[in-house]
C-alpha cells in the first residue's frame, strides 16, 4: 500500500507541516510507502515530493491519498478527480476573512477563496473525512457532509519530542530574573486575539502585578504589518512597552525555556480549528486562562480557566487567583496531565489514525 499526505505548502514546524510528519511516522510499516507532497516547501527538505508527481505514484485502488486543506489551491480540485484510490481531506479549519478587514487585502481574498473551497470540496466524494475538532466537523456537516463520515482526530503533535530538549540556559538566565512571566504561542495574526490580550495584560499589571512580563511567541508576516503596528500602539495606550516581549523564530530549546518560565499561558484567540499551544501547555504543567471561542473550550477541557468575554478584568482576576490559589493550580496542572496523556498524547493519537486508515 502506498499513502500520500499532500498539501499545498508545506512548512515543517507549523500546526500543518508536524500534523504531516507525525502521520508519515504513524502510519509507516512494513508493506507500506509513505511519501509527502507539496505545491512549494518552506523548509530544508529533501523528503517533500512535487505535488504534481502524485497522481502517477498512486497506481493501486488500495492506495490511499490524505489531502490537508488549510488554505485555498485550485489544482486539487483536478489532483482528486484523476485519482482512482482512497482519498480522505483532512481539514485544519481556514480562517474567516472577516478577521483581515482594514489589515490586508490579500489576507481576505486568500480566506475567502479557501471557505469557499471548503464548500466545494464537501460536495465531493472522499472516501472519508478527518476533523481536527468537532468544531471543525460542525462546519464541514453544515456544508453537506453527512456527519457519519467524519471522525474527529486531534492533530499529530511533536509534544512529545519537545519534552526531551533542554530549555535553552541563555533564555531561562535572561527571563529568570525574579518578575513573573505570562505566555502566548501563536502566529501574530488578528484572529489569534492578540488585541484582547494586551488589554487583559495591561489590566492585570495596572490591578495586580507591576512587574509580570508577556512573551509573546510567533511567526510575523510583513503583510499584516497594519496589525502588528495596531498592537504596538495598543501597548504604548497602555504604558506596558518595557512588560512585552516579542519572540520570533526561536529554537525548540527557546520554546521550551518559555514554557517553563512561564507562571501562566494567557490565551485570548477568537478563531481556532484546535489550538496546539494549549496541548503543549497541558504536557509542560503550565495552567492556562483562555478565551472559551471556537475550537478552544475543546482542547483545553477542564485543564484551565475559561471565560466566554474578553472582559479584561476576567483574566486579569483570574492570573491573580492562580498566584494565590495553590490548590487551584495543582488541581488544572494534574488536569491537563491528564488530558494530554489520554487524548493528546502522539501514541493515542497515531494508534488512531492507523485505524482509520486501516493499518495494523
Amino acid at each position: 500500500m502506498k499513502i500520500a499526505l499532500l498539501t499545498p505548502t508545506f512548512v515543517a514546524n507549523d500546526a500543518v507541516g508536524t500534523d504531516m510528519l507525525k502521520m508519515a511516522e504513524a502510519l509507516a510499516r512494513p508493506g507500506t510507502e509513505v511519501r509527502l507532497f507539496a505545491d512549494r516547501v518552506v523548509a530544508a527538505r529533501n523528503d517533500v515530493h512535487r505535488s504534481d508527481e502524485v497522481v502517477a505514484w498512486l497506481t493501486d485502488a488500495d492506495d490511499v491519498l490524505i489531502y490537508h486543506h488549510s488554505v485555498a489551491w485550485p489544482p486539487v480540485i483536478a489532483i482528486l478527480d484523476a485519482l482512482k484510490c482512497r482519498r480522505l481531506l483532512r481539514y485544519h479549519n481556514v480562517t474567516p476573512h472577516e478577521f483581515f478587514y482594514g489589515i490586508s487585502h490579500d489576507y481576505m481574498i486568500s480566506c475567502a477563496k479557501g471557505r469557499e473551497e471548503t464548500s466545494e470540496l464537501a460536495q465531493m466524494p472522499f472516501s472519508g473525512w478527518l476533523a481536527d475538532s468537532q468544531f471543525n466537523k460542525d462546519e464541514l456537516v453544515a456544508l453537506g457532509v453527512p456527519a457519519a463520515q467524519v471522525q474527529v482526530l486531534a492533530p499529530l503533535n511533536r509534544t512529545d519530542d519537545f519534552l526531551r530538549h533542554a530549555p535553552d540556559a541563555e533564555f531561562l538566565r535572561r527571563f529568570r530574573d525574579g518578575r513573573s512571566n505570562l505566555l502566548m504561542v501563536g502566529r501574530i495574526a488578528p484572529n489569534k486575539g492578540h488585541a484582547e490580550l494586551i488589554d487583559a495584560f495591561a489590566c492585570h499589571v495596572r490591578n495586580h502585578d507591576r512587574e509580570a512580563r508577556l512573551l509573546i511567541v510567533g511567526k510575523q508576516d510583513y503583510r499584516l504589518a497594519t496589525y502588528r503596528s495596531q498592537l504596538l500602539a495598543r501597548i504604548e495606550f497602555h504604558g506596558v512597552g518595557n512588560s512585552v516581549i516579542w519572540l520570533d523564530n526561536i529554537s525548540d530549546a527557546q520554546l521550551r525555556a518559555c514554557y517553563q518560565l512561564a507562571d501562566a499561558m494567557l490565551y485570548l484567540s477568537a478563531h481556532e480549528g484546535f489550538g496546539v499551544p494549549l496541548v503543549e501547555a497541558m504536557a509542560l504543567s503550565l495552567p492556562v486562562v483562555a478565551y472559551a471561542a471556537a475550537a478552544t473550550p475543546e482542547t483545553l477541557g477542564d485543564a484551565g480557566l475559561l471565560w466566554d468575554s474578553t472582559d479584561p478584568r476576567l483574566y486579569a482576576l483570574s492570573l491573580q487567583r492562580l498566584k494565590q490559589d495553590a490548590d487551584l493550580r495543582a488541581q488544572l496542572v494534574e488536569a491537563g496531565l491528564r488530558r494530554y496523556r489520554e487524548h493528546f498524547h502522539p501514541d493515542v493519537l497515531a494508534a488512531r489514525l492507523r485505524d482509520i486508515v486501516g493499518i495494523h
